[in-house]
């Protein structure tokens, strides 16, 4: 059975590039233009659908009893989210950049009526309860900010964990739930998980952080149901604490939403969205029905949406409780999650069409559920009064034909290409290739010493590969985690579309960097980075690295005595941690002390506490 689907897989894989191909060359495009849906908004009548097109600089309407674009409305940068005003008059877009903007359009004409500066790749805007606030969520700021809308500025800052991705108001607009991508702290212990903000709207204060379960990271999405009761979250599930030898039965990773009591700001439970046998990669959007009844999930990695009946499965966990509430018991919130088989009839699962790939966002209008597919450029809609769910699918714009770095993004997010659609390449490099923040023992250097999530960003331009260099290219590497970690067999052309994917990937700009430019400490820094000898490892001519390995002192009791470990770039090193082969470092600042006691890489002994200050600044401008 597990053969027969992997075949049937990579068939709808070819099918599907058929499709596009076919409908590219019948328009006769020579050049592929992608829209790339990644956020959606439904009008308080819910007759129309906003979608943000965001590697097109477009926000279409899409009219929902009609089926068709009614609209085009041309942003500037990268559109990440939307919301649309209490009255319907304007919709308030956010514009992703170093130096992102929030868009306040007409929605009759498509008016550009404001834009108000925002911090670097605002995403997720959320309405105040009175509408006269906006909460965006600044992901590389690590913040949120506070927007006043009757002046246009904003009002402050709420400090965050790491990487705000999303943001859901309580009922009573009191407490906003912040969503952090990925988790804060050194790897190299036994709990690392990413965790949910709690923010007092009214003191502008975090008032609590709700940890997540341990292995959680990739967290996409945050809603609250329409009693005001419950908040759910989507992300992964990594079985990081074993080696990573097989998948089945999600051994390394499974995709899950936890459920979060908001009156209490406690976990409720923790349920796992794949099936025993079928994963459910990469599980990103969510979408309540209006009266609570259904939850709808995406699944970006297996291209297909969970219809959840929620008070069913509130009943269900219940019951899980009560029957774990006996004397000595654990809190079944801090259990393992280890049941596949829990949601059952409670949830069905529906395949979208073989043209709509990689559903990322997903809104309800009416009695519709509308998802967002980044790789097709489409809306697929499906119909949930209808038991089987009847799916239709709305074209964006022209179809065109991928080329090969868009093919090699597909592929890269493409669970499809996983024995039984656990994960896909992004789930441990989530963030256009970047990490996961975990340590992994992968087979690619043995067993029992497991390291730290590589960003892959440049990795094809500063050979080798692996903390331990075992991979001599990228290349390779590409290849070696086919195999070994999506666990198939695929074709040449997949792996060299993958490489086209990576060496296509550009740094971000710091979010430390002044208007583009180093801060006055980091130019000091940059004066102690020589000082301290870093440059000769790190040489800014070669993108600060040498491509060799050393042993610098770092080895741990895990570690073989023989083992040196290559220098890695400092480009974006502000963006990955933890720090070091075996993620002992939360931050770059322990790297140049607590782990470098010796001066094994970098004689930062000798530095003051003011040219120490500037080094890390400097670094973390890069």
């Amino acid at each position: 059975m597990d053969t027969a689907r992997a075949v049937m897989q990579s068939r709808l894989t070819l099918l599907f590039y058929a499709v596009l191909t076919t409908a590219s060359i019948a328009a006769g495009e020579s050049q592929a233009r992608y829209l790339s849906p990644a956020a959606l908004a439904v009008s308080p009548d819910a007759k129309t659908v906003y979608v943000a097109c965001s590697t097109a600089g477009e926000v279409l309407a899409v009219d929902v009893p009609s089926r068709g674009v009614r609209q085009r409305y041309t942003v500037p940068g990268f559109p990440s989210g939307l919301v649309v005003a209490p009255d319907a008059k304007q919709l308030l877009v956010t514009c992703a950049a170093a130096r992102s903007s929030l868009r306040l359009l007409d929605t009759r004409t498509g008016e550009c009526q404001r834009s108000i500066p925002l911090g670097h790749t605002a995403m997720s805007p959320v309405f105040s309860r009175d509408a006269s606030t906006v909460y965006v969520c600044y992901r590389f700021e690590n913040c949120v900010g506070v927007i006043d809308l009757s002046s246009g500025k904003e009002m402050g800052r709420v400090p965050v964990v790491r990487e705000p991705v999303a943001a859901a108001l309580s009922k009573d607009g009191r407490h906003l739930f912040v969503a952090n991508h990925l988790q804060n702290a050194a790897a190299d212990g036994d709990i690392a998980a990413s965790s949910v903000t709690v923010i007092d709207c009214l003191a502008a204060r975090v008032i609590k952080q709700i940890m997540l379960p341990n292995g959680s990271t990739a967290v996409n999405d945050v809603c609250i149901s329409p009693d005001g009761k419950h908040a759910v979250v989507t992300h992964i599930v990594a079985r990081f604490q074993i080696p990573a030898a097989q998948l089945e039965r999600g051994w390394m990773n499974t995709n899950a939403k936890t459920i979060i009591d908001v009156e209490r700001m406690e976990i409720l439970d923790t349920v796992l969205l794949d099936d025993v046998d079928h994963g459910a990669a990469t599980p990103w959007g969510m979408a309540w029905t209006r009266n609570g009844e259904k939850l709808v999930v995406a699944h970006a990695g297996t291209h297909e949406l969970s219809l959840i009946d929620f008070p069913a499965l509130l009943r269900k966990i219940r019951e899980r409780r009560g029957q774990l509430a006996s004397p000595g018991s654990a809190d079944p919130a801090l259990e393992p999650v280890n049941d596949l088989a829990f949601l059952g009839e409670s949830r069905r699962r529906v395949s979208l069409p073989i043209a709509d790939r990689g559903p990322r966002a997903v809104a309800v209008a009416g009695s519709v559920a509308v998802s967002a597919n980044y790789f097709s450029d489409s809306l697929t809609l499906v119909d949930l009064n209808l038991p089987r769910g009847r799916a239709e699918t709305i074209r964006l714009g022209p179809a065109a034909e991928m080329d090969e770095v868009r093919r090699g993004e597909f592929y890269f997010h493409d669970a499809g290409i996983c024995f039984q659609g656990w994960q896909s390449c992004a789930t441990c490099h989530p963030g256009e290739g970047r990490t996961d923040g975990l340590n992994w023992d992968l087979l690619n250097d043995g067993i029992g010493n497991p390291k730290n999530t590589k960003s892959l960003l440049l990795s094809h331009r500063t050979p080798p590969a692996m903390s331990m260099g075992v991979r001599e290219t990228a290349e390779t590497a590409v290849r070696a985690g086919i195999r070994n970690i999506l666990m198939t067999v695929q074709p040449e052309s997949i792996a060299r579309s993958i490489d086209a994917y990576l060496k296509s990937l550009r740094p971000q700009p710091s979010p430390r960097l002044a208007d583009g430019k180093l801060s006055a400490a980091a130019v000091r820094g940059e004066r102690a980075f020589r000082k301290a000898n870093c440059s000769a490892c790190h040489p800014k001519e070669s993108l600060f690295t040498d491509l060799q390995s050393y042993d610098v002192g770092t080895r741990s009791g895990q570690d073989r005595q023989s083992e040196q470990f290559d220098t890695p770039s400092l480009v974006e090193v502000w963006r990955t941690a933890p720090y070091l082969h075996d993620g002992s470092a939360a931050t770059i600042r322990e790297v140049l002390t607590t782990r470098n006691q010796r001066d094994e890489h970098g004689v930062t002994s000798t530095l003051s506490e003011q040219e120490m200050a500037d080094l890390c600044e400097y670094v973390l401008s890069l």
